[in-house]
C-alpha cells in the first residue's frame, strides 16, 4: 500500500495501525505542531482543537490528526518518519502525558489555529478566542 493510500485508510479508520498506537500519532501531531514553543499551554492547546475537533466531527482524535490537510506537519504522508522524529524529541513524554491527561481549555473551545505569520481564508469566518505562543486560536 503507498504511503498517501495508508494515511487516507488511516483517517478513515480503515487501518487500525501500523503498529503506532493512536495517543502516539496525537502526542507526535503536538510536538511537530507545537513542540518547539514553551508559551504557557501551547500544546495542551493543540491537543484541545484535536479533541473539539473530534467530539464535533464524530472521529476519533487520531483520524483527526491524520485528515488531509488539516495539520500541516503530516501533508507529506510520511508517517512513521515523522513519528520517528516526534519520539526523538525531548518533550514528546510531556506530549504524552497531555494527550493522556485530563483535559484543558486554554483556548476557549477552538476548533482551529494558525500560525501567527499566516493569513488563512477561514480565518475571518471565525471568531478568535486566543493567541498562545506563535498560534492564534478560533471557534
Amino acid at each position: 500500500m503507498k504511503t498517501k493510500q495508508i494515511l487516507f485508510a488511516l483517517a478513515l479508520g480503515l487501518v487500525s495501525n501500523l503498529s503506532v498506537n493512536a495517543s502516539e500519532i496525537v502526542a507526535a501531531t503536538l510536538i511537530l505542531e507545537a513542540g518547539g514553543e514553551y508559551a504557557l499551554g501551547s500544546m495542551e492547546a493543540v491537543n484541545e482543537v484535536i479533541r473539539n475537533r473530534a467530539a464535533k466531527r464524530k472521529l476519533t482524535p487520531r483520524q483527526v490528526c491524520l485528515q488531509r490537510k488539516q495539520f500541516s506537519c503530516w501533508n507529506s504522508g510520511r508517517i512513521e518518519q515523522l513519528l520517528a522524529k516526534a519520539k526523538r524529541h525531548p518533550r514528546f513524554s510531556e506530549a504524552m502525558a497531555i494527550v493522556t491527561g485530563s483535559p484543558t481549555n486554554y483556548t476557549g473551545g477552538a476548533d482551529h489555529y494558525h500560525a501567527d505569520y499566516c493569513n488563512p481564508y477561514w480565518a475571518s469566518s471565525l471568531k478568535k478566542t486566543c493567541i498562545i505562543g506563535k498560534h492564534i486560536f478560533y471557534k
